[in-house]
């Protein structure tokens, strides 16, 4: 994999700001909004989960600002040789027999092991 490029550090900070003001509104309101007696416990939760909501989107936008850059500069047809490759055809999973059938599972829940016969009781009786 090629090293990312790095992002526009001023770009990353004028995109969060309209963020990062929504959410301290958010966490001025749930503060004003707690108990008298109570304002600890009546916003902290809240303020938690509207900080961790902000650490997100601040991560996953730095990330995505990185990953935009080094797209941006990649050209499409730079290494390219030759004509495309063949088309995809349609293809089965290679181990579709493994694949465990409605009874299988069902025979495994009630702990039948294998080999047991498997009742076809209908459902409810």
């Amino acid at each position: 994999m090629e090293r990312l490029l790095t992002m526009d550090k001023q770009e990353f900070v004028s995109r969060m700001q309209t963020e990062c003001r929504r959410i301290m509104e958010q966490v001025a309101d749930a503060v004003n909004a707690a108990p008298t007696g109570n304002v600890i416990s009546g916003s902290e939760m809240q303020v938690r989960d509207l900080m961790a909501e902000l650490r997100c989107k601040a991560f996953e936008m730095g990330v995505q600002m990185r990953i935009d850059s080094t797209e941006s500069s990649f050209s499409p047809s730079k290494g390219r040789i030759g004509p495309a490759q063949g088309k995809q055809g349609n293809r089965l999973p290679q181990h579709l027999e493994r694949e465990r059938t409605h009874q299988t599972v069902a025979a495994a829940v009630r702990g039948q092991g294998p080999g047991q016969r498997v009742s076809q009781r209908p459902a409810g009786g």
